[in-house]
């Protein structure tokens, strides 16, 4: 009896695939994983202090629908399949107006990978809001409510007792990272894309 020999290179082939799907099904759940390891080992946390409350990571988050400073309606949902960054802050908050150069840069960074950035203000009037985004120079969404922190549904809804808070929502629309500390978002994000590049690599393998 004749005995079929499988060429090596249909082997190989298989070997490829099976890691695809390995891949494919192992990968997400541990991109998150590592990437909130990375941004929890920055130097004085203050996360500790301030962001007790926020949201834990995996929770589903909350549907933002409000105008935007040019009066377009906008929901956080219609971003569903990126990665967000809700930058929660007002014009009157002396702490935000300290950060805002740092999430200017971590848009300038990470906006042209495909991370988009909201910001969510507090302000209750609406030419102060105006002001405080020309006067900071915040070129991203800008949405609001004009209700108090301690009034509005969507603070309510996130949790936010301190501001700065930032949350990074994941493409399925859940919880990645709440954090008070820029430096963690930047953390967070340079390590989820270095992962999503390995993955990119696998499908470059497979085409292969």
């Amino acid at each position: 009896m004749t005995r079929s020999i499988i060429p090596i290179h249909k082997h190989m082939k298989h070997f490829k695939l099976f890691l695809l799907a390995l891949a494919m099904t192992t990968m997400p759940q541990a991109i998150n994983a590592q990437a909130q390891t990375n941004a929890q080992t920055t130097a004085a946390d203050l996360d500790a202090k301030y962001a007790t409350e926020l949201l834990k990571p995996g929770t589903e988050a909350p549907e933002i629908a409000l105008n935007t400073i040019d009066g377009k309606q906008f929901t956080l949902k219609s971003l569903r399949g990126k990665y967000v960054v809700l930058d929660f802050w007002a014009s009157w908050c002396s702490d935000c107006r300290r950060d805002a150069p740092n999430i200017v840069a971590l848009y300038n960074k990470f906006h042209q990978k495909g991370v988009e950035f909201v910001g969510v203000s507090f302000d209750r009037n609406n030419e102060s809001w105006k002001n405080g985004v020309a006067k900071l120079a915040l070129p991203y969404t800008q949405v609001s409510d004009l209700k108090n922190m301690r009034e509005s549904p969507v603070s309510l809804a996130y949790n936010i007792k301190w501001i700065p808070s930032v949350y990074i929502i994941d493409p399925e629309g859940k919880v990645a990272l709440a954090t008070v500390m820029s430096d963690k978002v930047d953390a967070f994000l340079t390590s989820v894309l270095s992962s999503k590049n390995e993955i990119d690599c696998i499908f470059r393998l497979k085409s292969n």
